[in-house]
């Protein structure tokens, strides 16, 4: 019985259907009380969709200025390209439905791709166990939320360019290659895949003797949607522009030792990124079996196995090295070094990691009986260590998005401050500015990619006694500067002092003339600050809300 159940296809296919849906269903259910990753998502990307959405600058030039954000100093092309799934989907629906949409279609969409990957080209055997667990498990790994199927959807797409390579004419695999770009990002992970591949033609070029121009086109075919898609990207790149944060960011500072610890760091736990989750269950089996495979001279028979070992362990050393201080001279003199994150090549390792997994359980499944039951309770404990990934569990402790962005306490703000919100500036302290911003004010400060230079050296001056306090938040800002927040020496890197941690700032410096010549009227902290008055700022009121993860003090700038 148990055996029948392991092989039948169907049933493995509708099992896992379900579970899927049972991962992505609470945001449905609870919707804004459920609960989800807030580093580079609650912060930053879902408060961008909506300040789009409402600035009504969908459609505009790349050079339209978005007036919410610094000063009207970011212009469209800051933002995502109204092609993007992503960008459609909170343009439509309210922001959980449309979140819960793009988990469900991404997950939908990487358990099918690693399902035929691995079914068709990496088992030589037909183990339908396998090859629906391991696809389910891939589809369960924590990826980053805004980036879709930029990781998660390369299986499929290597699915259709292998079918492709080898004659098959299907117009199914033209189909994948047409719409993933819409699902995904050129610049956040497809970019590195389509490399990959196009380095793949060369090779089979220089094996073969053989153009294999379907190939070929397949590739510049995909290449050519993702850069009509990204136009603006394009355009921002290709045409003259003044400087921006980017051109001073200074990436390679680790030395040869931390490098090395970084290789480890990346090969056992991974990026955030593009977590796999495989150092408990996955990489230790994958070890022991390749010991197994050496002691036992079975190389020749397990050449994939071993030659994914090899590309997981050298993609780390790549990510590792490319932080390494030996090349920032050579990036600050190419400037697409500096401002191109070519690192991320790592991306491929989740894929690579999974296909080794599935490799090792039919290693063992053809063991016999005993075998089986060892792959079965690998990939039991791989699925249990998934389980506190997922985001109702993994930040059941952070703030729900109902509780993040606060809107019935902001709207309480608005109204106290009692002016049209586009006639005042707003900064935040101990708070992510893009609070304010979701909430329809106009802020001074914000977490962004891209923008221009002379606006970063002219916020600087607001934060300037600040970061003379503090060594590390200086090189933040100046090496980085990503984040255009009003830094405070004694809350150092940390952004969310929440209603229950009654955290004061004592002696807080700000150069609050500049932060008035900006236009900057009010400070939204979420600490008490006890020498305001030295600053130049009086405490208008404290706002309470039982909905918010915040207390709010505005300040008023004298």
């Amino acid at each position: 019985m148990v055996r029948q159940v392991f092989s039948n296809r169907k049933l493995l296919l509708i099992l896992a259907s379900i579970m899927i849906g049972v991962w992505v269903a609470p945001y449905f259910i609870f919707g804004q009380d459920a609960h989800m990753r807030v580093h580079d998502n609650l912060d930053s990307n879902l408060a961008w969709y909506k300040v789009l959405k409402e600035s009504g600058q969908l459609f505009a030039p790349s050079d339209v200025a978005i007036p919410q954000i610094m000063n009207g100093e970011l212009s469209r092309d800051a933002f995502y390209s109204q092609f993007y799934a992503m960008v459609a989907l909170f343009m439509m629906f309210p922001p959980l439905i449309a979140y819960g949409l793009s988990q469900l279609i991404t997950r939908a969409l990487a358990f099918l791709g690693m399902y035929l990957l691995l079914k068709k080209y990496v088992m030589k055997e037909d183990v339908p166990f396998i090859q629906v667990g391991v696809a389910l498990l891939f589809a369960l790994t924590p990826y980053w939320p805004s980036g879709m199927l930029s990781i998660l959807g390369m299986p499929l797409a290597l699915w259709a360019f292998l079918n492709i390579r080898n004659g098959e004419k299907s117009w199914k695999n033209y189909l994948i290659l047409t719409i993933l770009p819409f699902l995904s990002s050129f610049v956040l992970g497809f970019f590195f895949f389509l490399t990959a591949i196009g380095i793949f033609w060369v090779v089979d070029l220089i094996r073969t003797k053989k153009w294999n121009l379907r190939f070929l086109f397949a590739i510049v075919y995909m290449t050519i949607i993702y850069l009509l898609i990204d136009y603006r990207l394009v355009g921002s790149m290709l045409m003259p522009h003044e400087p921006t944060n980017r051109d001073v960011f200074v990436a390679s500072k680790n030395t040869f030792g931390r490098s090395i610890q970084l290789i480890f760091k990346n090969y056992i736990i991974g990026h955030n990124q593009d977590r796999s989750v495989h150092e408990i269950i996955i990489l230790p089996l994958a070890l022991i079996l390749l010991l197994y495979i050496i002691v036992s001279k079975q190389w020749k028979k397990e050449k994939l196995f071993i030659a994914l070992h090899i590309s997981h362990f050298l993609l780390s050393t790549w990510y590792a090295f490319w932080w390494y201080e030996a090349w920032q001279p050579l990036k600050d003199k190419i400037n697409i070094l500096t401002t191109f994150n070519f690192s991320r090549y790592h991306y491929f390792s989740a894929i690579i990691v999974y296909a080794l997994f599935a490799l090792s359980l039919l290693i063992l499944w053809r063991k016999g009986k005993w075998g089986r039951w060892i792959a079965i309770t690998c990939a039991a404990l791989q699925f249990l260590a998934l389980v506190p990934y997922n985001e109702q569990i993994a930040y059941k402790n952070s703030p729900s998005y109902r509780e993040f962005f606060a809107e019935a306490q902001f709207t309480e703000i608005k109204d106290y401050i009692g002016q049209p919100v586009e006639d005042y500036r707003v900064v935040s302290i101990g708070i992510h500015p893009d609070i304010a911003q979701y909430n329809g004010m106009y802020t001074l400060d914000s977490y962004n990619n891209i923008y221009p230079l002379t606006y970063k050296d002219e916020f600087r001056e607001i934060i300037a006694p600040e970061l003379a306090k503090n060594k590390k938040l200086q090189t933040y800002y100046d090496e980085w500067g990503g984040r255009c927040y009003i830094f405070v020496d004694e809350l150092g890197k940390k952004y969310e002092y929440s209603k229950y941690k009654n955290k004061k700032v004592e002696n807080l410096e700000l150069n609050t003339g500049q932060l008035k010549k900006m236009g900057g009227e009010f400070i939204i902290s979420s600490v008490e600050i006890v020498n305001a008055t030295e600053n130049n700022l009086a405490l208008e009121k404290e706002f309470k809300h039982p909905d918010s993860f915040w207390n709010i003090y505005l300040y008023k700038v004298q």
